[in-house]
């Protein structure tokens, strides 16, 4: 696949782009309780050269009850200024997991304006299964400044996407397990009802990588929106447990050239919350 610095890139690209003084790396693991590992704990260990670390449960709204929400931009422009990005910086997102949480902080950059910003192929995994180099440290930091425009059509709340439930004018992709999907298999939040949005269709994350935590080429990612019997004459809304692997769909459709997509950000967390919003159950 052919490297996009403004969607995906590849080990190869980055490792010939480190010394670039314009670029920007971010490590932006992040992990579900049950799998066991700290994210901050590996970066310290080792992360790729240059590397800042990037705290979804940190750059977010604070005010809200449910998991890394959207942050206001003001505590965007404040954190990401303090880990020195700014204006005209290329950024790179990486995670620990191959693809998992890195397109969450990719959708959040240009969320907030910033278009300059790929996730890396394979992620964490890849680059330490090619031998490449690391280090242990946190690089030197200072603060940059950067502008932020917040691009709104990329984010939807509840109440959107109860409208385009209803209204059927959208394709609702979520990135869950099947058996999250039909309800069959708990959720990891408690308090949480099982099923899916209404008229929402089923694109686990999983089946957009290959076997090795690389992205699948267009050609296969069309075939997996094929499969689903997506419409991708609709725009779409990407929706998950939390918001994290919703990017991962968003990555995908940008990688085929849709788009028109957006992210529910409560997603399952806020959905399954509210006994008075409907849920399907099953293939429904």
């Amino acid at each position: 696949m052919a490297d996009d610095p403004k969607i995906l890139v590849s080990t190869d690209w980055l490792a010939a782009h480190l010394q670039n003084p314009d670029l920007r790396i971010f490590d932006a693991s992040y992990y579900l309780p049950d799998m066991g590992r700290d994210a901050r704990t590996e970066y310290a260990a080792a992360h790729i050269p240059g590397a800042r670390f990037f705290d979804i449960d940190d750059v977010a709204d604070a005010r809200s009850d449910m998991p890394h929400m959207v942050p206001p931009p003001e505590k965007f422009v404040s954190r990401v200024r303090a880990m020195g990005v700014g204006d005209g910086h290329q950024i790179v997102v990486y995670d620990g997991a191959g693809i998992f949480s890195a397109p969450r902080v990719r959708w959040l950059f240009r969320l907030m304006g910033k278009t300059d910003v790929a996730v890396l192929d394979g992620g964490f995994p890849k680059w330490l299964a090619e031998g490449r180099e690391t280090e242990d440290l946190p690089p030197m930091m200072r603060d940059r400044h950067i502008t932020v425009s917040k691009q709104n059509h990329l984010v939807r709340d509840v109440t959107q996407v109860a409208a385009a439930s209803k209204l059927g004018d959208h394709e609702i992709l979520d990135a869950r397990s099947p058996g999250r999907f039909r309800g069959e298999e708990p959720e990891p939040r408690a308090g949480l009802r099982g099923g899916h949005i209404p008229g929402s269709k089923n694109i686990h994350y999983r089946t957009l990588l290959n076997d090795d935590g690389t992205m699948k080429d267009p050609g296969a990612l069309r075939a997996v929106f094929d499969a689903a019997d997506v419409d991708l004459g609709k725009p779409v809304i990407t929706t998950c447990g939390s918001g994290v692997t919703a990017a991962i769909i968003g990555l995908a459709l940008d990688l085929i050239g849709h788009d028109r997509h957006s992210l529910y950000d409560g997603s399952w967390a806020e959905w399954g919350m509210y006994g008075d919003l409907k849920v399907a159950t099953g293939d429904d």
